[in-house]
C-alpha cells in the first residue's frame, strides 16, 4: 500500500510538523505518514537530494515523498508535482528533483497558486496534492503540465592519468565520509594496482580497502565501500570527520604511489 514520506529541513521540535501531519491525517485518514528524513541542513539541495535518491525506491510503488527543503514558493521554483519511477515526488522546483532522479520523469505538474489566498502556504498545497494522489484522483486535475524540471547537475568523481579525484559528498551520523567515488570506477582504474588514498591533503592517506571497520583496529584510518557502492572513509571506533575536520566539499585523491604531492599539501 502506498505511504506518505517526509523529508525535511525541520528540526523534531518545529511545529510544521504537526501541521503537516495533522494536514494529511485529516485529509487521508488511514494512510502511513513516514518521517524519511528530518533535520537535513538548511537550503542544503545536494544532501538532501542524495537522502532521497538512495531511499526512495525502498518503499512502495506509488509512494508520495513530500520534500520540503529550500521549498517556498517562488516564479523561479515553483511548487510541483513530479512523476518517476513508479513514485511521486512534491516540492519546489528548486533543482532537488533532477538530481534524485538522474534521469527524465515521465510527468511534471506545476501547482497553480491561489492568488486569493495571499501568501502560499507550502504545507497545504503538499497536503492537498498528496491527498488527492493517495485518493486516486491523479495529478492531471492538480495544475497544468510542465515540460522540465530545473536541472541541477550532481558533483561527479573524474578521471586523470592513472589517478580519479573525487570529494565528500556527504558526512553520516557517526562522522563517516562518503565521497562520490564509484566501486566500479576504482575498479576501473586500479583493479589489481596499488594505490593510494588521500583525503584533504597527503598526511591522511590510506593505501588499501577493508572489508568492514571492524578488520581494522580501534582508532585506524580506513576506506570502505558501503551498501551505496561509494567510497566511505573513516575511523573504526570514533568520528573521523571531527577528528579530521572533514566536510562536505574536501578533495578525495586516489592515485598511484609516489604520484601524489608533498605530504601537507592541498590539492
Amino acid at each position: 500500500m502506498p505511504v506518505i514520506t517526509l523529508t525535511t529541513e525541520w528540526q523534531a521540535f518545529d511545529y510544521y510538523n504537526g501541521m503537516l501531519k495533522g494536514k494529511l491525517a485529516s485529509m487521508c485518514p488511514g494512510t502511513t505518514v513516514i518521517d524519511n528524513a528530518s533535520g537535513l541542513n538548511p537550503f542544503n539541495i545536494q544532501k538532501s537530494a542524495f537522502v532521497i535518491r538512495n531511499t526512495f525506491e525502498h518503499y512502495p510503488e506509488g509512494s508520495v515523498h513530500i520534500i520540503c527543503v529550500q521549498s517556498e514558493y517562488s516564479d523561479q521554483s515553483p511548487h510541483v508535482i513530479v512523476e518517476a519511477k513508479g513514485h511521486f515526488f512534491i516540492g519546489a522546483d528548486n533543482g532537488i528533483f533532477h538530481l534524485l532522479l538522474n534521469s527524465e520523469p515521465d510527468r511534471i505538474v506545476q501547482i497553480s497558486p491561489d492568488k486569493n489566498k495571499g501568501r502560499i502556504n507550502e504545507i497545504e498545497v503538499f497536503a492537498e496534492g498528496a491527498a488527492a494522489i493517495i485518493k486516486g484522483k491523479g495529478i492531471s486535475g492538480i495544475g497544468e503540465e510542465k515540460l522540465a524540471i530545473r536541472e541541477m547537475h550532481p558533483f561527479r568523481a573524474t578521471i586523470e592519468e592513472d589517478a580519479i579525484s573525487g570529494s565528500i559528498i556527504y558526512i553520516d551520523t557517526y562522522g563517516n565520509a562518503i565521497s562520490n567515488i564509484t566501486n566500479d570506477l576504482f575498479n576501473r582504474v586500479f583493479d589489481n594496482k596499488s594505490f593510494q588514498i588521500a583525503i584533504r591533503s597527503n598526511t591522511n592517506v590510506i593505501d588499501h580497502i577493508s572489508d568492514s571497520y571492524n578488520s581494522e583496529s580501534i582508532g585506524e584510518l580506513l576506506a570502505v565501500f558501503n551498501s551505496l557502492d561509494l567510497l566511505e572513509i573513516g575511523i573504526n571506533g570514533t568520528n573521523a570527520s571531527e577528528l579530521l575536520s572533514l566536510q562536505v566539499g574536501d578533495i578525495v585523491r586516489i592515485s598511484s604511489p609516489g604520484s601524489n604531492k608533498k605530504p601537507g599539501m592541498l590539492f
